[in-house]
């Protein structure tokens, strides 16, 4: 019999007391990125257990065999009694037992993969993401987890999981929440600060010339941004993870934590500056967008199969459309900054031969297949940047509508209260809350702009919110071949060519090796090479393809030697200036509002 004293007891015990998974991470071999992970289940009936390792990781649409690092597996029962195993897939380990039994597993993760921001270990820390270090199976994903760190002493252990009962121990409330709570190890800087009675990290592992008291100072003013578009906030702790690398670079965003990564010396100068407080404003504004509502494909997470969608552009493209608001809202960036970012987003887009080929709604869909590359470039966009300016253009023609008083950030708003997870949205949810902000029914709209490639009229499109998309006066016309190449000393060899462009239509390939234009040597660029040259001649290009020499004729066509630019009109009218505070946040630069 329990006796009352002892019932009160229990019930104050925290949840994860119970049947919880518990898992271990001893880091001994940090020069030769190995970690040795130790795993307890529950007591189960069954008669076998599937552990598994996920296939992918979250916030990255993108099958990474992360199993591949797995060595030196071992099963045992509770008694320490080796239980029988077989591997029946690339990242699926079956253990087999006779009668109920605790299940203890080990194995050895090799974590030499910084840029995956999954798994990495050296002598200085260790980037711990579950995907790429622990097992979990299905029958147990929703019990809760501990995470207990066998580390050098002189490490410092951070993470957005609630601390357990150390400093290297962590707990949280199932598997799903382990996965999206990224754990910093290592030796490693750390402020903390308090923002409108929320807490907040920023953590810094590797030297480099950043400034953290800068880092700090906007950070602390984008965080205050938050209900700028939402009505509140889905967290009480928020932890930035920063690396300083020697060359992995990207970011990814967690429940209430980012990894960001960027070279050690790319932080001082102004515009690498920006691009980085840019990322830290993506994966904030991402803990609602992705973290707290998501498409239909993605709920649940299926951590062993592809996730499909067709508004991943809307998960990530809209993302990197309204960090820009963010920022200008909260006095971080100024005008001119977001006109140069927005001049390369929309210069990149149209010298994206896959935009007329592609559409938004099929990037998403085709994001885990999707490559880089000249045929990526030719037939193929990409959610980021047809996202963003989906987004902008379905901005710009809501507030148009609406005389400024209803924007897409109204829309990410009704996402947040009405698709809230462990609920999801489609695009006929998407549809019904733009009717419903609008009065108007979005169905064509979105069509032709989503489920069809952008086609985009960008003068037209900025002059409502005064500004134009204009190429400098001092621009002038040059000869071109419509491809890019690289010098490798004594030839050019392509590594794009347009399609339907002047170098397309004249039987050029990537790999060709430019060897002379008109029996003239090349130069060191194209540019350089036919300077001498005007949009429509013919000129006689020879190459090298697959070691013989050959020769072609091609008509250049025309270019400028410098691009259009994204520019506020001098003289905009009272509406344009008044529609332009109403999207960005800001008064308009040549004509503020009083």
């Amino acid at each position: 019999m329990i006796n009352k004293p002892t019932l009160i007891a229990l019930a104050c015990m925290p949840f994860f007391s119970f049947a919880e998974v518990a898992y271990q991470l001893k880091i001994d071999q940090g020069t030769h990125h190995l970690g040795d992970v130790s795993i307890t289940f529950p007591k189960s009936a069954q008669s076998h257990l599937d552990i598994q390792l996920p296939d992918w990781r979250t916030g990255r649409y993108e099958i990474l065999n992360l199993a591949n690092g797995v060595r030196l597996f071992n099963a045992e029962d509770q008694n320490g009694k080796a239980l029988e195993w077989k591997k029946v897939d690339k990242n699926t380990w079956r253990v087999h037992f006779d009668e109920p039994t605790e299940v203890n597993i080990d194995y050895q993760v090799y974590a030499n993969e910084l840029g995956l921001r999954a798994r990495h270990i050296d002598d200085s820390h260790a980037f711990i993401d579950a995907s790429g270090f622990f097992m979990f199976s299905d029958s147990f994903r929703q019990e809760p987890v501990s995470v207990e760190l066998d580390v050098p002493d002189t490490w410092r252990s951070v993470s957005g999981m609630a601390f357990g009962d150390n400093k290297h121990s962590f707990v949280a409330k199932n598997y799903d929440v382990l996965l999206d709570s990224p754990i910093e190890t290592g030796i490693n800087e750390l402020r903390k600060f308090e923002v409108d009675g929320r807490q907040y990290e920023l953590v810094i592992w590797g030297e480099g010339n950043y400034d953290v008291a800068l880092m700090l100072r906007d950070l602390k003013k984008l965080v205050k941004t938050g209900t700028l578009i939402w009505d509140d906030y889905p967290y009480q702790r928020y932890v930035f993870m920063v690396h300083a690398t020697s060359g992995a670079r990207g970011a990814t965003e967690h429940l209430n934590s980012t990894i960001i990564q960027r070279h050690r010396d790319s932080f001082a100068k102004r515009d690498d500056y920006v691009a980085f407080i840019s990322t830290a404003a993506h994966e904030f504004i991402h803990t609602w967008n992705v973290k707290n509502y998501r498409p239909a494909g993605l709920v649940p997470y299926d951590y062993t199969n592809i996730n499909y969608s067709d508004l991943l552009w809307l998960a990530e493209g809209s993302t990197s459309y309204l960090e820009d608001y963010l920022l200008l809202s909260a006095g971080i960036t100024t005008n001119q900054e977001y006109f140069k970012g927005l001049t390369r987003t929309i210069n990149r887009h149209l010298n994206t031969p896959g935009r007329e080929v592609q559409s938004a709604a099929q990037t998403s869909f085709d994001k885990w297949i999707n490559q880089g590359g000249d045929h990526g470039k030719n037939y193929s966009t990409n959610i980021y940047s047809e996202g963003a300016l989906v987004s902008m253009a379905l901005d710009i023609d809501l507030l148009v509508k609406s005389d400024g008083k209803v924007s897409y950030k109204d829309v990410h708003r009704e996402l947040y209260k009405q698709h809230k997870l462990p609920n999801s949205f489609t695009s006929a949810d998407v549809k019904a809350i733009l009717k419903q902000l609008s009065g108007r029914d979005y169905t064509q709209w979105w069509a032709k702009h989503v489920d069809g490639p952008l086609n985009l009229d960008f003068d037209a499109l900025l002059a409502q919110v005064g500004l134009e998309h204009a190429r400098p006066s001092s621009a002038k016309p040059i000869a071109s071949m419509d491809a890019i190449a690289k010098n490798s000393g004594e030839v050019l060899i392509l590594n794009h060519v347009a399609r339907e462009g002047a170098a397309w239509a004249a039987g050029l390939t990537p790999g060709d090796k430019i060897v002379a234009v008109n029996k003239h040597h090349v130069r060191k660029s194209l540019n350089a090479t036919l300077q001498s040259f005007s949009a429509g001649d013919k000129v006689t290009v020879d190459f090298i393809r697959r070691d013989k020499l050959m020769s072609t004729t091609l008509t250049l066509s025309r270019d400028y030697n410098k691009p259009k630019l994204v520019r506020a009109i001098l003289n905009p009218s009272i509406r344009q200036a008044k529609l332009y505070k109403a999207w960005m946040g800001v008064e308009h630069p040549s004509h503020p509002i009083k």
